[in-house]
């Protein structure tokens, strides 16, 4: 039987091979290796000599070939310090939204509602709800298989998050009688046009549903979940959006052109725009 560091390594060749970047391949290694050898990092790197038995490496070893992600193929995905189920029916969750979810979190205080559009693994509700335990959080999809996800990761994580279908493209006010105080989203914002700039294991395995808009709309989805929102939203509340950095401008202009006041624009740990916040009223946040 091999040994865990000879399983490492060999996981990590094949993750090199593929992915061209040795941090990515060994970050990749680590993950398969804890995840289905059930050990820890201490265990690894303190016990490297001790064997090591993964069912189905070899399995393992050509879904990486094939750019499986690495986290559809242990079924989880680290965020905020939780590490979540996913599938191929949600988006791999990022560093990026990580970031998001910190700024939402500085900024809401006491009680507050929030509601989540286009929920997808549920990580931006949860990690608010476990952030701002005082506050009432819901998700919307209209997938049930993101919705079936995102209820496995609420009730492990933050079991008062209330998950319901709802589409981020039609009225989705009908479905609440409370106004909210931040209402968040990470929705698709990839130009069709874009696809070809991206690696497989992103195009071939995460739904394309969730990333892609038309090439002639970037901001359709948007510009439907301000509108929308524009009149869900409580005296002071506040519309926040992962964007994408190629649309920072259009973002801002678009923003104000529903109403919005106090745009503000941020960005993430690489440099890039990433982050926008907007209020429904002049009053100063």
């Amino acid at each position: 039987m091999a040994t865990r560091r000879e399983v490492f390594e060999r996981v990590r060749s094949v993750a090199l091979e593929r992915y061209g970047d040795d941090n990515e391949a060994r970050g990749i290694a680590e993950c398969i290796v804890l995840s289905l050898g059930g050990i820890t990092r201490n265990d690894l790197i303190v016990e490297q000599n001790a064997e090591l038995d993964i069912a189905d490496l070899e399995r393992v070893l050509d879904d990486i070939r094939a750019w499986r992600p690495v986290q559809y193929i242990v079924g989880s995905a680290m965020f905020d310090d939780m590490e979540l189920e996913v599938n191929e029916g949600v988006l791999v969750p990022r560093p990026e939204t990580e970031e998001l979810v910190a700024w939402v979190a500085a900024e809401t205080h006491g009680e507050a509602s929030i509601l989540d559009v286009g929920t997808g693994s549920g990580c931006i509700a949860i990690s608010l709800a476990r952030r701002l335990p005082a506050s009432r959080v819901c998700g919307i999809d209209i997938s049930p298989a993101a919705l079936a996800v995102a209820r496995c990761n609420g009730a492990k994580y933050a079991p008062g998050v209330h998950f319901i279908t709802g589409d981020a493209l039609g009225d989705f006010s009908m479905l609440f009688n409370d106004k909210f105080d931040v209402i968040v989203s990470n929705p698709p914002y990839i130009p069709v046009a874009d696809k070809v700039l991206m690696r497989p294991n992103v195009t071939e395995y995460e739904p394309s549903t969730a990333l892609f808009v038309p090439d002639d709309d970037p901001l359709l989805f948007y510009r439907a979940i301000a509108r929308t929102a524009r009149g869900m939203l409580s005296e002071r509340g506040r519309l926040y959006f992962e964007i994408y950095e190629m649309l920072a401008e259009q973002m801002c202009a678009m923003l104000r052109d529903e109403g919005y006041c106090h745009v503000e624009l941020r960005h993430d740990f690489k440099d890039k725009p990433r982050m926008i916040c907007a209020s429904v009223s002049s009053i100063a946040r």
